[in-house]
């Protein structure tokens, strides 16, 4: 009897295992298999070989036709709203320098500086000065900062967008103003900094491809001023009388600048 049940057994294993019974279920396998394969070649080493052509191209293209540095020769003016904004006289022009890397046609990366001068007359007592008011403060701003843009893709766009190579653009800045009292040479001068960002945008329009631009940017400047929330410059009495509740306020500059590209 138990014979039987082995020989059974064993029949039914043969005739379940035979070639034709593992080509049939090997079949659907290789059928899955062809649907990845165009022409004989893999799909995904397709793909491969195109991004890496694709990156080669755009690398030739780069080295061929963009530029690798731009130092930049700026001039502008700079500006407040706020309570700084209503206090400070602005006295332009603003000067700076940067320097900017590319890292592709779209990115860069800079450094540079700028330097504004501005001035504001308190010819009345406030808190942090009575019964003496300060008379004329000078004020020098001078900041460095650290940018990062990205250029715009004009290639479905009109010419002149394209010629006019419109970025945008993000600082991070520390600025270091000095307060000097004209009117009170025996008080000290007033220093300190503050971190703040930018943002904003500008056009290059090239004089000479890769070698000279004319370039334009306006930028909004978010600052912790070490003076922002003074009360020195308030009234002595509060909601009435000459002073300012603070020096809160957001910077604007607007410049032009002379591009040298290499």
């Amino acid at each position: 009897m138990f014979k039987n049940i082995l020989l059974t057994l064993f029949m039914a294993l043969f005739f379940c295992w035979s070639p034709s019974t593992v080509r049939a279920q090997l079949e659907p396998m290789e059928i899955e298999n062809d649907d990845l394969n165009l022409g004989g070649n893999d799909i995904f080493n397709d793909f491969k070989e195109d991004y890496e052509d694709t990156k080669v191209l755009e690398d030739e293209n780069f080295y061929q036709y963009a530029r690798f540095y731009n130092v930049a020769l700026t001039i502008g003016h700079t500006m407040f709203d706020g309570n700084r904004g209503s206090a400070y006289v602005n006295e332009p022009p603003t000067f700076g320098l940067s320097l900017n890397y590319f890292i592709n046609f779209q990115t860069s990366m800079g450094i540079g500086w700028a330097y504004s001068q501005h001035h504001f007359f308190i010819d009345q007592a406030v808190n942090g000065y009575n019964p003496d008011p300060p008379g004329a403060i000078a004020v020098r701003c001078l900041r460095f900062f650290i940018n990062y843009r990205h250029y715009l893709d004009t290639s479905n766009l009109g010419t002149a967008i394209t010629y006019a190579n419109p970025y945008l653009s993000l600082s991070m800045e520390y600025w270091y103003v000095t307060n000097r009292f004209i009117d009170q040479s025996q008080l000290e001068n007033e220093k300190g900094g503050g971190f703040g960002f930018g943002y904003g945008g500008g056009l290059e329009f090239p004089i000479k491809l890769r070698d000279t631009y004319l370039g334009v940017e306006f930028l909004i400047h978010s600052i912790n001023f070490h003076d922002k929330y003074t009360q020195k410059y308030r009234p002595i009495v509060t909601g009435s009388g000459f002073g300012y509740q603070n020096l809160a306020g957001l910077g604007y500059t607007t410049k032009i600048s002379y591009i040298f590209g290499w």
